[in-house]
């Protein structure tokens, strides 16, 4: 495992949660770091001022990661300000809401799609040749969900699909970028609460209900989830890519 003292990190969706929690342990890694943010900046803003207070660098910058006009412009502001770009966490991603396969339509089918895989497709994609300049080996890590081995709750179909999509797609990453020194992985969360995602759609019954079937008898944390992407972020130079790290208390089935 590399030193990530010094490393420049560009991260997606740091205004709360798993991201927010990686971008402080990246910080506190020592890693000069770029937010990206969708919705408030108010996380993005405590961040930056966690990293002053530590000597490192750190910015902010708004997108609309489905747009690649934006997604481009965004990438390149970080990559400007850091200096180029050695890891990048693609973070963003969300179920958008349940709906049974009866209530699919087309619009939220590829609402869903974009939100957790076109995201991923622009910000990789104008990423790369940051990566690929990194002197010593960059790192992609890439969220994945519980529900993209399981299968989620109900009303989770497009979301669990997409999810599914994006194991695959990190190994396929991983095989095409390995030459160019990139290592490629993901972690795939279980119940993690404190997170937007389950403060609007997973009842408190539903939580509950799933807690009592974990082996470890509790629920994740965005800090647990955390750990697991600081890990893998610092093996830019190792030789674990293709890889995802399931982050779920022991329980393999939803």
């Amino acid at each position: 495992m590399g030193d990530l003292a010094g490393k420049k990190v560009f991260i997606t969706g740091a205004e709360q949660g798993i991201g927010r929690a990686t971008a402080e342990r990246l910080i506190k890694a020592g890693c000069d770091i770029y937010f990206h943010y969708h919705s408030d900046e108010s996380g993005p803003k405590a961040l930056v001022a966690l990293a002053h207070s530590l000597g490192q660098k750190a910015a902010y910058g708004y997108a609309d990661l489905i747009d690649t006009d934006e997604t481009l412009r965004c990438v390149a502001a970080g990559a400007e300000f850091l200096g180029g770009i050695d890891i990048l966490v693609n973070n963003v991603g969300g179920i958008v809401g349940r709906k049974w396969l009866g209530e699919i339509d087309r619009a939220f089918w590829q609402t869903v799609i974009d939100v957790n895989m076109t995201t991923m497709l622009n910000v990789t994609q104008s990423a790369l040749p940051f990566l690929k300049a990194a002197a010593n080996g960059a790192s992609i890590v890439n969220l994945a969900s519980q529900a993209g081995r399981a299968g989620g709750h109900s009303g989770s179909l497009v979301y669990s699909a997409t999810k599914g999509a994006v194991l695959t797609w990190t190994r396929s990453l991983a095989a095409e970028l390995g030459e160019h020194g990139i290592r490629v992985n993901a972690v795939a969360p279980g119940l993690i609460l404190g997170t937007r995602f389950h403060n609007r759609h997973t009842t408190q019954e539903s939580a509950e209900e799933t807690v009592r079937a974990i082996p470890l008898c509790r629920a994740g944390t965005p800090d647990d989830v955390a750990r697991a992407i600081t890990f893998l972020a610092a093996e830019y130079d190792g030789f674990i890519s293709g890889a995802t790290l399931d982050i779920n208390g022991g329980i393999y089935r939803m």
